[in-house]
């Protein structure tokens, strides 16, 4: 019960912090308002962003259900998760919270959210190459080799060809 409350707070602090303050601020800062009319970028962006935040929040329970730990990289998973949304990619928590932000940018209409989530998927994908991929090789070994050969880093489907680290 203690990781759940833990995966909750760390959690919370980051989507509070990083998907919804900082977007917050950065829409304020820019002058852009909620749209007075909902058209189709509007509902493309509720549908998008909502859809981003149910693949984060499945992986936020993942890490606390199967592997017993938070998204934190202070408090990882004692197990490697393979199942759920990991299944299909390795970090598809980074994914769905650029797709929520995302959606927020098509919602508002806004460029400057758009450059928001190219950043922050620049800088995930820089802390994913940097560190959390050698973290992981350490703590579970052939384990988590063996997941890279079956799922791919950003992109869903098989790995089937030698690829570059982009996709690696």
């Amino acid at each position: 019960m203690f990781v759940i409350a833990r995966t909750i707070t760390y959690a919370t602090l980051f989507i509070g912090f990083v998907l919804i303050y900082l977007p917050a601020r950065l829409l304020a800062w820019s002058g852009i308002a909620r749209p007075a009319v909902y058209a189709w970028p509007q509902i493309a962006g509720i549908a998008v962003g909502a859809g981003g935040a149910l693949v984060a929040l499945s992986c936020v329970c993942a890490f606390a259900w199967m592997g017993k730990g938070t998204p934190a990289p202070f408090d990882p998973p004692r197990k490697l998760v393979v199942r759920g949304p990991y299944r299909f990619l390795r970090n598809p928590m980074y994914v769905g919270a650029a797709l929520a932000v995302g959606g927020a940018a098509l919602f508002f209409e806004s460029i400057q959210l758009l450059g928001f989530v190219a950043l922050f998927l620049l800088t995930t994908h820089l802390f994913v190459v940097l560190y959390e991929e050698p973290t992981l090789k350490r703590a579970f070994g052939p384990e988590y080799e063996a997941y890279c050969q079956r799922a791919r880093r950003w992109w869903p489907g098989a790995v089937t060809r030698p690829s570059n680290w982009l996709h690696r």
